[in-house]
């Protein structure tokens, strides 16, 4: 039995145009809270509904969009990674640390070509990926508590190797990434869309997507099935680490430096809008779509929030509490939708 065969994504498995029609519904069950925030948003400020408004919330949603990517895809082949936010601080730091010629500034004083810094920056990113997946896969060390130890000791990484210090004076190549525009949409926003093109159209078409969604949904099974189970599950870490190195130089080109904290926090931000958008934390269940509007509503509110002036204290708490609401919103749709 082939992969292809045996394992179609769980939101695929009810066949029709019925079955088709629900699983929509539940990848598009934040779509009418979407829609709300938008009218909110208008009556907050009149900046709200400009065209230059609405690109810097895609541009400051990007790289917490490349993040829920890499973490989508972990999560649906039944796995964790916490350390993705400190590896979006750790490799864009390693790369501008070999690039800083004043150590009195943190730098390493090579001064290496920018473009070399990229290369560190995300074989930084890859190796984080690969030490967490040979971990899992072949130690069989618990996921969450393995990636929760990586964030720590990346962070630690990323502060220890600078004293603390903010990097900043970085070349124009190393920051394109996050500052470069194309057709005056900056390129950050492009490099998100295209990401999630392209790996929605894997989860749902290619071999590899199938492999993820069965190994999350039935991981024995899938092993009989002839899928390289551990194989699989330690590339996707890999592939974590290398979105997370691309999330981080994106928020570095975008800031025009790199600080410590760069990351903190940000995975709270990822499986909130992951788990909102209908990816399931059992693995196996969700696509990439969903996990989509969750990033648009988490960046949308962000946005309303602070055009309304919200007190920074009072942010996290109106967080918790759209979280809250839309987690409930989407399972009242997934379980009308049970129901027919």
């Amino acid at each position: 039995m082939s992969p292809e065969a045996g394992f179609a994504p769980r939101t695929q498995q009810k066949r029709g145009p019925w079955g088709v029609l629900q699983s929509g519904l539940r990848e598009l069950s934040l779509v009418p809270v979407i829609g709300l925030a938008l009218v909110v948003g208008s009556f907050t400020s009149d900046a709200f509904l400009t065209t230059a408004n609405f690109l810097n919330i895609l541009q400051q949603s990007s790289e917490l969009s490349i993040l829920v990517i890499a973490e989508t895809m972990i999560i649906i082949a039944g796995r964790f990674d916490l350390s993705l936010e400190s590896v979006v601080g750790l490799a864009p730091m390693v790369g501008a640390w070999l690039i800083v010629t004043s150590r009195g500034e943190g730098g390493s004083g090579f001064g290496v070509n920018p473009y070399v810094g990229l290369a560190a920056a995300f074989a930084a990113g890859g190796l984080v990926g690969f030490a967490n997946g040979f971990f899992v896969t072949k130690m069989r060390l618990n996921a969450f508590i393995t990636t929760l130890a990586m964030l720590i000791l990346a962070r630690g990484i990323t502060m220890g190797m600078t004293n603390g210090q903010t990097l900043y004076s970085l070349p124009p190549e190393y920051l394109f990434l996050g500052s470069g525009s194309l057709l005056g949409v900056p390129l950050s926003i492009w490099i998100a869309a295209a990401l999630y093109i392209v790996f929605g159209l894997i989860l749902r078409y290619h071999r590899l997507g199938r492999a993820l969604y069965a190994i999350g949904g039935n991981p024995e099974a899938a092993k009989v099935a002839g899928i390289n189970v551990d194989r699989v599950i330690w590339g996707v870490y890999v592939l974590g680490g290398l979105l997370a190195a691309l999330a981080g130089l994106m928020l570095t080109g975008r800031i025009a430096s790199v600080v410590t904290s760069q990351g903190a926090n940000m995975i709270f931000y990822v499986f909130a809008a992951a788990v909102i958008g209908g990816i399931s934390l059992n693995g196996g269940k969700g696509r990439l779509l969903g996990a989509l509007t969750g990033v648009l509503l988490l960046g949308i509110f962000q946005n309303i929030l602070v055009l309304s002036q919200i007190a920074a204290f009072w942010i996290d708490a109106c967080y918790g509490a759209i979280i809250l609401f839309a987690l409930i919103l989407s399972w009242a749709t997934s379980k009308q939708t049970d129901q027919v």
